[in-house]
């Protein structure tokens, strides 16, 4: 699984903590097809044909980028159907396309660790050497049939993930239904019982598959030379693995210590509205409680611990998104208008065709959004399955700064087609969530 072929497996992400896309190819058992026989699918230039010198390595990449181009083409079409239609036979399709692209990836970073060693090499070159040998998402070891399985464990997970429910009130909800009701309900036993039947129903059974899924990929990152698969990930910032854990020690210490008088706030705000038996003024905080499936994001309970009259901007989003009757269409159209003010060119026509915007009928869908660029040029979408509230208005911008993102870097080499890194991807889609002054809705 290719970490510039963007949407990645929701193992992965959950694994990155991360959440984009621009091709890629997924996981699950490989079907019977013959890889010579599918478009994309070539064969890898062999090992050591190009001699080992600055114009061998040029070769080298310039094979790699041609091969890995077609396939995530491809591959990135398989991954698209089977998070917008998840049955056996996308699973299936996802899984092939995932274990060619991991068997290609660990073989191309291996050789691409061998050119990185030759004297001589210009800036461009060595640097397409550093990124693709670390340009995997979850690598396999080159055991006879690792990367199926792998394949096969992140496409299982994250239809697993897709399916999943919930219940309220002792119905059955889906998921992107249970996340909206998180940040709404204030009762803390409804609260209760979605995180709780969410998680039992999700979380709990993935766990074999997930722990076998961190070994194999752990044993394909020792393979390529790191430690595990942490410090392959914390490779890709342009200083070493105990450089970024530094780095990352360091701007932690800055911030607990507003984080914990954050903690302590709140812990209180909680305690005095549910009372000490639901939410203790000592210790953790109940994560049902916090307006959010993962306590991930605490905005959502802003009504509840906000000191009074403070902060008050004078409007609730949701509810004005609700009054002026805005569909989900229409929210992604004020996304795409705020990128326009900017400057910037409108989506494609093909974006609003083939975007999955709202949950469909019918079928088993990933809910968790992500933007895609499917052809690596302009076939720009996003996956969603749109609510009509502030959350959602929020995250359709962020996605959408993704897209633009995508696009802007286009014409690049196929190994420039990604962010600076995973986190200034991200960086983007937030900068631009925090930037949306929402008062024209007012």
């Amino acid at each position: 699984m290719m970490k510039f072929a963007a949407s990645v497996s929701l193992a992965a992400l959950a694994l990155a903590g991360c959440a984009t896309s621009t091709s890629q190819t997924a996981a699950t058992a490989p079907v019977a097809m013959a890889q010579s026989d599918t478009p994309g699918t070539t064969d890898a230039p062999p090992a050591g044909q190009y001699a080992a010198t600055p114009q061998g390595a040029r070769q080298f990449i310039a094979a790699v980028e041609k091969d890995l181009f077609d396939l995530s083409v491809i591959g990135g079409r398989a991954a698209w159907v089977n998070s917008t239609y998840i049955n056996d036979d996308t699973d299936a399709l996802a899984a092939y396309f995932g274990t060619i692209s991991t068997e290609k990836g660990v073989q191309y970073a291996k050789e691409a660790a061998r050119y990185a060693q030759v004297q001589g090499l210009d800036a461009d070159t060595a640097r397409k050497l550093n990124i693709l040998r670390g340009a995997l998402v979850l690598a396999a070891p080159t055991t006879s049939g690792a990367a199926a399985e792998l394949a096969t464990i992140t496409t299982r997970l994250q239809s697993q993930y897709g399916r999943g429910r919930a219940s309220l009130n002792g119905k059955e909800i889906t998921g992107d239904e249970a996340e909206e009701r998180m940040g709404t309900l204030r009762d803390p036993a409804r609260l209760q019982e979605v995180w709780t039947s969410w998680h039992n129903n999700v979380g709990r059974p993935m766990r074999q598959d997930y722990v076998r899924m961190v070994e194999i990929a752990n044993a394909g990152a020792k393979e390529l030379g790191y430690p595990d698969t942490g410090a392959m990930w914390r490779s890709n910032y342009d200083m070493s693995p105990e450089e970024f854990s530094a780095m990352y020690d360091r701007l932690w210490a800055e911030v607990k210590p507003l984080y914990d008088q954050l903690h302590c706030y709140t812990r209180g705000k909680l305690s005095a509205k549910y009372g000490k038996a639901i939410q203790p003024d000592s210790g953790p905080i109940r994560a049902d409680l916090l307006g959010n499936m993962w306590a991930q994001e605490w905005g959502n309970i802003y009504d509840v611990v906000a000191p009074r009259g403070a902060g008050d901007i004078g409007y609730d989003l949701t509810d004005l998104l609700v009054k002026k009757k805005k569909t989900p269409t229409e929210i992604v159209r004020i996304g795409e208008r705020f990128y326009t003010s900017l400057g910037l060119e409108p989506l494609p026509e093909s974006f609003w065709k083939r975007s999955q915007i709202t949950r469909p009928e019918g079928r088993e869908v990933v809910c968790h959004a992500s933007a895609w660029n499917l052809d690596n040029k302009d076939d720009l979408r996003i996956k969603m399955c749109t609510r009509v509230n502030a959350d959602d208005f929020v995250t359709v911008h962020h996605e959408l700064g993704h897209n633009y993102y995508q696009r802007a870097y286009n014409q690049q080499p196929y190994l420039y087609l990604n962010g600076a890194n995973d986190g200034f991807h991200e960086a983007i889609g937030d900068f631009i969530a925090l930037s949306v002054t929402p008062e024209y809705l007012v």
